[in-house]
């Protein structure tokens, strides 16, 4: 097991141009991380190789692994040249991740802003062919690399565990897997706990956020909350601050046997570096407490 950042956690500071992400290296070094996950935003990299290979360097210098490489994808085009397109897009993203040393990427499959009948079923069922022969093109392509490729429940449509698991058994490569967040599952009103337990067995990285939850009947006034599918409100918390049960989710991951990278992503309102550090501490605090509850409780199987 490894706790780690995802540079997101840091993008107000990116974008304001209080850090680049070679200072987000040290930072995650200074502050007790072990692994980033590189999030494009605030920076690219896909058009600066110089760059890549700055971070490729300044990682290995200060002792910090390249987990995985994370960005938007859409292959609900209005054409198949559209959808070609995007295909030969993320093969260039592919490629950029390989030659950094990473090993796991995560692409989106539909846009992540939609209309509300574009978060239904329906337009899942609609599309599923494309979001399968995009994923499964991807996957094949990376393959070559011995990177493996996921989806995450994220952006609105393909975010419950059901949907998740839908595409990956479609696309069926052994190298196509998912990035598992603990916290989105809410976007679409699932059981946090039981979108983990269904998708722990495919998660090839786990992201650990947290958030605030109110119900749809009571609104909490300003502050950056967003909406999930059925109007309840949401907003990002510093892991282990919010409503989630993130000790059960802790234990959950650390009894199925998972030990692979922990991702913290950061989305609350606070400082972000002080969400951040704080964030990192708790999940390696609760990992190490979930082995003691582990021996004396029993873990549900997905």
């Amino acid at each position: 097991m490894k706790v780690g950042l995802s540079t997101y956690s840091l993008v107000r500071e990116l974008r304001d141009g209080n850090m680049t992400v070679l200072d987000v290296i040290d930072w995650i070094a200074e502050n007790g991380g072990e692994h980033m996950e590189i999030v494009p935003y605030g920076f690219s990299v896909v058009d600066n190789v110089e760059l890549a290979h700055q971070i490729k360097a300044k990682a290995e210098s200060a002792g910090i692994e390249l987990s995985a490489y994370s960005l938007p994808a859409n292959f609900v085009q209005p054409t198949q040249e559209a959808f070609e397109q995007e295909v030969e897009r993320l093969k260039e993203h592919v490629d950029i991740v390989n030659l950094m040393g990473i090993k796991i990427m995560r692409h989106d499959v539909t846009a992540f802003q939609l209309k509300p009948e574009e978060m239904t079923i329906h337009y899942f069922e609609e599309h599923f062919d494309k979001l399968v022969e995009g994923s499964r093109q991807i996957a094949d392509y990376a393959a070559q690399y011995g990177i493996t490729t996921t989806i995450e429940n994220h952006g609105f449509n393909v975010q419950s565990s059901d949907r998740v698991q839908r595409v990956i058994h479609a696309v069926n490569r052994p190298n196509f897997k998912t990035t598992l967040d603990v916290g989105n599952f809410l976007c679409i009103d699932e059981d946090p706990l039981v979108g983990v337990k269904k998708n722990l067995k495919y998660a090839a990285t786990v992201h650990f956020k947290d958030f605030y939850i109110r119900p749809y009947y009571e609104n909490p006034g300003d502050g950056v909350w967003f909406r999930t599918v059925n109007e309840n409100y949401l907003r990002g918390a510093i892991v282990g601050h919010g409503d989630l049960n993130i000790r059960e989710i802790t234990r959950l991951i650390k009894g199925s046997g998972y030990d692979g990278y922990l991702t913290v992503e950061f989305e609350g309102m606070e400082d972000c570096r002080t969400g951040s550090k704080i964030g990192m501490d708790n999940v390696r605090r609760l990992w190490n407490e979930a082995q003691a509850v582990n021996d004396s409780k029993p873990v549900l199987k997905g």
